[in-house]
């Protein structure tokens, strides 16, 4: 039976040390396997999490808490793979708290909106670009006929669920 405070230290290190889920997955493997699991059993537990919708790190980190240390294993696991993002998320919160009034902060969120617009341009240029067949002039009506339904105040679940429609119809 593995300690509590093991999981919870893995759980946390994991977090801590990687951004994204396939990394955590590398780095949980190294610290899981021939210590919690086996190889199998990892294998079956990253299938297993990457079926059920939601976090596939979170999911992977509790299926191997279970695995190694039952329910309060599972439960070691989930507390650290959401303390890290919790305690840093809480400091960032604090900070914007104190600083929300300064002039500056208004002025960085302006600066910063021209730039998400580029990237959303650039993205959409991507998709368009790597289009082909033919079917660039669907995708441009698709992007025309949703600007002109947001802009008439469209609600944007209503707008995307139809666009979707719309691709389905004619990108078969």
């Amino acid at each position: 039976m593995v300690s509590w405070f093991h999981l919870l230290w893995i759980s946390i290190k994991v977090n801590l040390l990687t951004t994204s889920g396939p990394a955590s997955v590398g780095l949980l493997y190294k610290e899981a396997v021939g210590t919690l699991l086996s190889e199998s059993e990892f294998v079956e537990a990253v299938g297993f999490s990457s079926v059920l919708p939601g976090s596939d790190a979170l999911q992977l980190a509790m299926f191997v808490g279970y695995a190694a240390g039952g329910v309060s294993g599972a439960l070691a696991a989930l507390i650290g793979s959401i303390l890290p993002p919790t305690v840093l998320m809480l400091g960032m919160i604090t900070i914007l708290q104190r600083v929300r009034g300064e002039a500056w902060v208004g002025n960085f969120v302006r600066g910063l909106a021209p730039a998400v617009a580029a990237l959303m341009v650039l993205v959409a240029w991507n998709v368009f670009r790597g289009e082909g067949g033919g079917r660039v002039g669907i995708s441009i009506g698709i992007t025309v006929l949703s600007m002109a339904a947001l802009l008439l105040k469209t609600p944007p679940t209503l707008v995307l669920l139809v666009a979707g429609i719309v691709g389905i119809i004619f990108f078969r």
